[in-house]
């Protein structure tokens, strides 16, 4: 059997990582740069005229022309962080480059932070992850499946299990080959004809071919595009058909990751995050070198999210 360039791709490091993001000025510097590439901009009037005011250790960029003094982590996902940079970036390194998710009480280890602050960072990494991939469409060929997460133990099995949060798992490959490209994992209100109007409004373009089992509600997102292919399970298991392939190794990878992770997490809040994590690794996978960087520049582009609003319920649908 060849050899799988994804998986054995080289990634990034973790002495790379120190090389480049080892004190606490290569990563302000590093910062800097990914802010503002061309040099500093006000964010309040967009002037780039400017002078360096220093309070302490603190470093403020001074606007000439409105006078608005801005931090290097004022309006970003850094904002009154209390944490070094470099705790930020190696929690970054830490959801990016191993293969599974790691948990807030793992990462607590990783960082040698209290349980708290290491929530609370993976929170807002998530967060990140999770409005980085809200925009992105699906195309070609989108097999799609209902999945669930969470429930009360013991209890019902399947569809209409209490306390299952339901998400719609689609995964986009291409006509000819039938290889995995991207994938898209949204929390939904229910499986209704509405629910998923809603969801392919959003997530699939509409010359997509949509592949689907005899699920009911699916009939409404594919009248949404191009065309609708609608395979009737029956007795049959979908993991014995070789048009939902994908879809079906995709969910056992996403559900044995979720279960190899965490020991519980509440599903009903922050199942969108814990999905987008997911969902933000496997749609960068074939350039994990590449990935630090990248969530460090969506950080950069994120405003402040506060423990307040990250522990805020969330409203699927």
């Amino acid at each position: 059997m060849p050899i799988n360039k994804i998986q054995f791709q080289r990634g990034l490091s973790l002495p790379d990582h120190f090389a480049e993001y080892g004190s606490e000025a290569q990563c302000k510097a590093a910062l800097e740069k990914m802010r503002w590439p061309d040099g500093f901009i006000c964010p309040d009037c967009g002037e780039t005229e400017h002078t360096i005011v220093q309070r302490g250790e603190l470093k403020l960029w001074q606007c000439r022309s409105c006078r608005k003094q801005t931090s290097l982590t004022a309006g970003t996902i850094f904002e009154s962080t209390r944490l070094p940079l470099m705790i930020w970036f190696l929690g970054i390194y830490h959801l990016t480059q191993p293969k599974n998710s790691v948990s807030a009480l793992e990462l607590k280890r990783l960082l040698g932070v209290n349980y708290k602050s290491a929530w609370r960072l993976k929170h807002k990494l998530m967060q990140v992850m999770d409005e980085r991939e809200d925009k992105r469409v699906l195309n070609d060929r989108v097999e799609v499946d209902d999945a669930y997460l969470g429930g009360v133990h013991p209890g019902k099995a399947g569809r209409g299990a209490h306390g299952k949060v339901p998400f719609v798992i689609a995964v986009q490959t291409s006509e000819e080959e039938h290889r995995p490209w991207y994938v898209r994992l949204d929390p939904v209100s229910g499986f209704t004809k509405k629910a998923l109007i809603q969801w392919a409004e959003k997530a699939l373009d509409p010359d997509a071919l949509l592949v689907s089992d005899g699920l009911a509600c699916f009939v409404a997102a594919g009248d949404l595009v191009r065309d609708h292919e609608r395979v009737v399970v029956g007795v049959r298991k979908s993991s014995d058909l070789e048009c939902f392939h994908w879809v079906n190794t995709l969910l056992g990878n996403i559900k044995s990751s979720i279960q190899g992770t965490y020991h519980g997490f509440k599903f009903d809040k922050y199942a969108g995050r814990y999905l987008a994590e997911l969902q933000y690794r496997f749609n960068r996978r074939y350039d994990l070198s590449s990935m630090v960087q990248r969530l460090l520049r969506a950080c950069t582009l994120t405003t402040a999210r506060p423990e307040v609003w990250l522990r805020s319920a969330e409203a699927w649908g």
